[in-house]
């Protein structure tokens, strides 16, 4: 409970692939995410259920401290603010605050019989993180009202802005050995979610709220910024096996189903389906292949589905189709904020490929591994996501670990995930392009008892 309690206490912001981290425990991460086939600790279990009945009897601890860089630029607007335009009016490079995360992970795995095993996994994720201070933007704040266009604070004209998602995962992994060389596991997987966003006002028209009640003068959106944490839960699965082929050769599968979780009800009109936010489902496939008694080498292929999560994948464009959006389209209410088709931050789905190398000499392992992915943000959708810059597609990582007496073993990650941009036009002024930025660093130890 010491470890959760610390996971909500601090935001987190766990952008690399989309908002999946590459990878779960200190040693995975050590290899970018790789080594499913192949797993070695306890909290491998995360990764796939079926690695509880392949790992010794042991308790696994980390923490780790990640830095995310993140950053937008917005090119000079020949509009600023006038006929309908909303224009972010930043001067120069914004960096996002909110630098060093810590998050805690802990598993503990236990035999069940001859040949079962159980292993319970806790570990946090975030990634649609960001804290922009400072900026501005222009825009007409009444519409073709009597009041003139207007440069105001913040990002979108409305002071600090930002969001900030946290979510802790609790697994309970069921394995059994069904011959010598196959084994397969199960787990659900418990989760609990906390977002808050806040600089968002601006967009109050455009929610179904306030569209649904516009020839009264539209209602308040109480339910779309500013409203602090607020919580959601749900339940999924995960399920996998593990095949060791031959005396060198090992294969991997894993799949979580999507995981629907309660809504945000205080964030009801901003996302869609009335403040859903459901978690994508993710296939995992691992090889792994002893080349040397000491080299071991890793090849992983990852699927993440978020496309298929309402409030991800639908396009912010589809804003334009808001009753209260003067945009010559057909018009329809739940295209709206908080709608069924509510505009969303646009992410397609996601697939990488991961590779990693152990080597073993004696008490000391040292791993490496790069992974390699397409960042989901399409160059139309630079605004909204503004909010969540989820570019990172490589991943650069190396760490050891250290054999110690009684079976405890010590050890630490690193990764860099080199810079990556996306720059395209603003849906809500055609006359100037936005680019986002991101580069990042994390730091983790772990100790094995």
């Amino acid at each position: 409970m010491s470890a959760m309690a610390l996971a909500f206490a601090t935001p987190m912001a766990f952008a690399t692939n989309g908002y999946f981290t590459h990878g779960v425990g200190s040693h995975n991460k050590a290899q970018a995410g790789a080594g499913l086939a192949s797993p070695s600790q306890a909290i491998d279990a995360a990764n796939n259920p079926a690695s509880a009945i392949l790992v010794d009897d042991q308790t696994n601890a980390s923490l780790s401290i990640f830095s995310p860089r993140r950053s937008y630029t917005a090119s000079a607007s020949m509009a600023q603010g006038n006929g309908g335009a909303f224009s972010i009016m930043t001067q120069g490079e914004l960096d996002s605050g909110s630098e060093y995360f810590p998050l805690p992970a802990i598993s503990k795995k236990w035999m069940w019989g001859d040949d079962s095993a159980l292993a319970f996994s806790f570990y946090g994720r975030g990634g649609m993180n960001s804290d922009w201070k400072g900026g501005a933007a222009a825009f007409d704040p009444d519409g073709p009202g009597p009041a003139p266009v207007m440069t105001m604070p913040g990002t979108f004209g409305m002071g600090d802005t930002g969001v900030d998602l946290m979510q802790a995962f609790v697994e309970l992994a069921w394995a059994k050995k069904v011959s010598d060389t196959f084994a397969i596991g199960v787990a659900p997987v418990v989760v609990i979610q906390a977002f808050e966003a806040k600089g968002l006002e601006a967009f109050t028209g455009y929610t179904k709220t306030f569209a649904a009640n516009a020839a009264q003068g539209g209602a308040p959106a109480n339910s779309l910024t500013g409203n602090g944490h607020d919580m959601s839960t749900g339940i999924g699965f995960k399920f996998g096996a593990n095949w060791q082929v031959s005396d060198s050769v090992s294969l991997a599968f894993a799949h979580q189903t999507e995981i629907g979780m309660s809504e945000f009800d205080d964030y009801s009109d901003l996302f869609a389906e009335g403040g859903a936010f459901d978690i994508p489902s993710s296939t995992r496939v691992g090889v792994s292949f002893q080349a040397t008694p000491a080299l071991t080498i890793h090849l992983d292929g990852e699927s993440i589905g978020y496309s298929d999560i309402g409030s991800v994948g639908n396009s912010g464009l589809n804003i334009y189709a808001c009753p209260t959006a003067a945009i010559p389209v057909p018009k329809d209410l739940e295209s709206c904020l908080g709608g069924n088709n509510g505009a969303g931050f646009g992410w397609d789905d996601m697939s990488v490929v991961k590779l990693g190398f152990t080597y073993n000499a004696g008490d000391t392992t040292y791993r490496a591994g790069f992974s390699k992915g397409d960042q989901p943000i399409q160059p139309s959708e630079v605004l909204f996501n503004i909010l969540a810059p989820g570019v990172i597609e490589q991943h650069i990582s190396f760490g050891m670990g250290k054999k110690l007496s009684n079976d405890r073993e010590w050890g630490f990650s690193l990764m860099h995930a080199p810079e990556k941009s996306v720059k395209g036009g603003s849906m809500f002024d055609p006359t100037q392009t936005i680019e986002l930025k991101m580069h990042q660093f994390e730091l983790e130890f772990y100790y094995t008892w």
